[in-house]
């Protein structure tokens, strides 16, 4: 991870234009999580906790499938054409991490 990360380094990610919007929502999936953890240090209902994780996992797939998007139409689709191939793989791979992560 680190090495793509390096070989891209100059560049903006794809992210970069709504970025704010980004942070917005990853903050309030922390106090999503956070409320979860009062859950459980209030000894709430089993299902009530599962019930919401089941929407902080959703709302961290919506994010993913945002960075995607933008990695897809800045980084895959705008990248030089002798790299775009490389770009295209290099995306299927961390996609397979993310799926495989379930």
């Amino acid at each position: 991870m680190a090495a793509s990360s390096d070989t891209h380094a100059q560049e903006l990610p794809g992210y970069s234009d709504d970025k704010v919007a980004l942070l917005r929502r990853l903050r309030r999936i922390e106090g999503q999580v956070r409320g979860i953890s009062r859950m459980v240090e209030e000894d709430r209902y089993c299902l009530d906790i599962l019930t919401q994780l089941s929407a902080v996992r959703a709302a961290v797939d919506k994010v993913a499938l945002g960075v995607v998007g933008e990695h897809v139409n800045h980084c895959v689709v705008h990248a030089p054409a002798d790299a775009r191939e490389a770009r295209a793989e290099e995306l299927v791979a961390a996609l397979g991490r993310f799926v495989g992560s379930r």
